[in-house]
Order: structure tokens, then C-alpha cells, then sequence
């Protein structure tokens, strides 16, 4: 028999969450960003759902984006930190793809490749990120020189937003974009998750909204809330994408005085039940989660008990009498039907552990079994 542990992929959720971008960016078009590995959920589990509503994938390697063309999609792929060596050209040639530019060296190297069709490029403004892209004094400088190169068919101009989850928001970046693009000819792509549910309908000059031409549609497509903790999904109206589901192993009786778990970390104050999970982080789970990380067994809201294990951790039973040895814990996202289908956020469980819902989602280990939920099922 398996190890009762499992991860769910839901897939009518990714098909309502590019639904909600899509709604909040009014009429632009939507990526949906499938970088590393579709923020683990397996971007071949994935595709079906997402293509439904997406115009556009967006992914970083071409690893990825052949992955994408093994799956007969024929529209647009968007890499998003474009080429990384110059013969990575041949494959975008090949795949039909369109790719960031961000720095001189990119130019460079289209420049001296000798193309049949000419591209599409994303050409990127740092305006204000400091990671990657032309400083605004330079971008014009850029644009001009590629837009005189044969091998390069369209422009798309793009920055990204570094505080559109935060109190900064994103003006001060758009006012930096718009006094060097403004009279630019060309589509835009600014906004990111954060800056779809919170700014999206922001004006630009010129009479569109800040979403413009393309949104990249990252962290919401999954069910996460990029401006958690001041709101979380549900606010923005956003389902979980994965839920992480597993079952109590075992009861024990803890008297008074006693300690859970390595390090003796977590002293009973009372008799208690404590339940021992099958998960622990060699499955993903954070390890840095304290005593108090919400879980939900049988449905129910409890929480866990001392230092996670490799393999296991212990959450508290005591005022769940119905419960105990099979009850389903769901570590995170959606709890089974039987259950209610009540939910417990990826972000709240992140929050408690110090870090953030992208990191849980990603840290998905290839030992847990992954069960992919078609829309039917949901």
C-alpha cells in the first residue's frame, strides 16, 4: 500500500483563476505563467485547464516551452528572462517563440543570428525592480536599435512592478514607464498577479488601463494571494490549485508535563491526543512551521505540535474526539468532499512558517503521488 500522503491538482480551480484575471484585466490578454514546473503543480497536468482561458504561456527555460509544444500548443510562449546564449535563438526559430530582451548582450546576439522569420521581442525596463531590464535612460536607446533589425518583427514593451502586493504600490514605477515609452509605438505587458488584482484598471496615457495589452497571470492562477496577509483568496475571489492531503498514522496519549517530537519542543500543558501525520519535509512541508501552523483533520481546524519531521509531524487531537488513527489531514488547500470541502489557505500556512505560499507550492517533493482532479470532479 502507498504511503497515505497526496498532493491534488484542481483543475477546474486553474480554469476560474486565469477566469479571474482575465475579468479583472478587462480586455487584455492573459499568460498564464508556467515557470518552474507551473509553480509545481506539473505543467502537463495543468495545460488542459489553463488553456481553456489563456491566450499566451509564459515560462523561463525551453525546456519548458518544448514541453508546451509536445502538448500541440500553437500559440504564443513568452520566455520571460528571454535567451541565455546565443544559439538559444535556433530553438526560439524553431518553436515559434517569443522572448524578453533585457540587457545589450540580448541585442547582440540577435543581431548576429541570421533568422527565416523575423520575432516578436518583449523589450524590459528596469523601472525601479533593479533585477533585470534597460534603466529608462537607455530604453528608448534600445528600442531604436531594434526596431531597425531585420530579425526582429514587433515590440512589446514591458516592465514589472517590485511593490504592486505592497503599501508602495505601483505608481512611482508607472510614472518612471510612461515618461520613457509613452510615444513609443507597441504593446504593452506590466502588470504581474499582484498588480492584475489590485491596479489592473489604473489609466494609462492614452486612455487604457494599466493592465494594457498583456497581464502574466503568475501566483493567482494557482489559488495564492499575493497580498497576504491584508487579503487572502478567497477575497479575490481565487481557489486552490493544489491541496496536500495525508492521514494521522497514529494516536498517542500524552499526559501533562510530557514532550512532542525532537528537541522536546512542544510541552503537553494538558492531558492531550496528538496524532502522528504521514508528511514531514522531505515531502515539502516547511520545516520552520511552529507549534500553532494550522491544519485541518477530518474537515476540522487544529493545529500542529512541535518540530516537523522528515517523514512525519504531530498535530493536536485533543478537542477532535472523532477523530484519530485514518483521518484524512489536509496540510494545505481543499479537504475532500466527505469533509465539506472546507479550506485551510496555502498562504496561512506559509505565513506561519516564515515564508511564502510560491515557496510551498514549488517545494512539492517528487516522492509525494500527485492526483490530477478534472473539472467533473470539481
Amino acid at each position: 500500500m502507498p504511503r497515505p500522503i497526496e498532493a491534488v491538482i484542481h483543475c477546474a480551480h486553474l480554469s476560474h483563476n486565469l477566469g479571474v484575471a482575465r475579468q479583472q484585466a478587462g480586455g487584455a490578454r492573459v499568460w498564464a505563467v508556467v515557470k518552474a514546473n507551473a509553480y509545481g503543480h506539473g505543467i502537463e497536468r495543468c495545460f488542459d485547464a489553463q488553456r481553456q482561458v489563456a491566450d499566451g504561456f509564459a515560462c523561463i527555460d525551453l525546456d519548458e516551452a518544448q514541453r508546451l509544444r509536445d502538448l500541440d500548443w500553437r500559440g504564443p510562449i513568452l520566455l520571460l528572462e528571454g535567451v541565455f546564449e546565443p544559439r538559444d535563438l535556433e530553438l526560439c526559430s524553431r518553436l515559434h517563440l517569443w522572448h524578453a530582451i533585457h540587457c545589450e548582450e540580448q541585442i547582440d546576439w540577435l543581431a548576429a543570428h541570421k533568422l527565416q522569420q523575423p520575432q516578436r521581442v518583449f523589450l524590459k525596463m528596469n523601472s525601479g525592480m533593479n533585477r533585470l531590464g534597460f534603466r529608462p535612460q537607455a530604453f528608448r536607446a534600445a528600442w531604436q536599435r531594434l526596431s531597425q533589425m531585420p530579425q526582429v518583427e514587433d515590440i512589446v514593451l514591458m516592465t514589472h512592478f517590485a511593490d504592486a502586493d505592497g503599501a508602495g504600490g505601483v505608481a512611482a514605477q508607472q510614472a518612471v514607464f510612461e515618461a520613457a515609452s509613452s510615444d513609443l509605438p507597441g504593446e504593452r505587458s506590466l502588470c504581474n498577479s499582484a498588480a492584475v488584482l489590485r491596479h489592473a484598471g489604473t489609466p494609462l496615457r492614452g486612455g487604457i488601463s494599466l493592465a494594457a495589452d498583456w497581464v502574466r497571470a503568475g501566483i493567482m492562477g494557482y489559488g495564492s494571494a499575493p497580498d497576504f496577509p491584508e487579503n487572502d483568496a478567497a477575497h479575490h475571489g481565487l481557489r486552490p490549485g493544489m491541496s496536500l492531503r495525508a492521514k494521522v498514522l497514529a494516536v498517542q496519549e500524552v499526559p501533562a508535563g510530557e514532550a512532542v517530537g525532537y528537541g522536546g519542543r512542544f510541552v503537553a500543558e494538558r492531558a492531550m491526543r496528538v496524532g502522528t501525520v504521514a508528511c514531514g519535509y522531505a515531502d515539502g512541508y516547511p520545516r520552520l512551521a511552529p507549534t500553532g501552523t494550522p491544519v485541518l483533520v477530518d474537515g476540522r481546524r487544529t493545529r500542529t505540535l512541535g518540530r516537523v519531521s522528515m517523514d512525519m509531524l504531530a498535530v493536536d487531537l485533543t478537542d477532535l474526539p472523532g477523530s484519530g488513527f485514518g483521518s484524512e489531514v489536509t496540510l494545505w488547500g481543499q479537504a475532500s468532499e466527505r469533509h465539506g470541502a472546507a479550506l485551510l489557505s496555502i498562504d496561512e500556512v506559509a505565513h506561519a512558517a516564515g515564508t511564502i505560499g510560491y515557496e510551498l507550492m514549488c517545494a512539492l517533493a517528487p516522492r509525494v503521488p500527485v492526483r490530477v482532479e478534472d473539472a467533473a470532479a470539481s
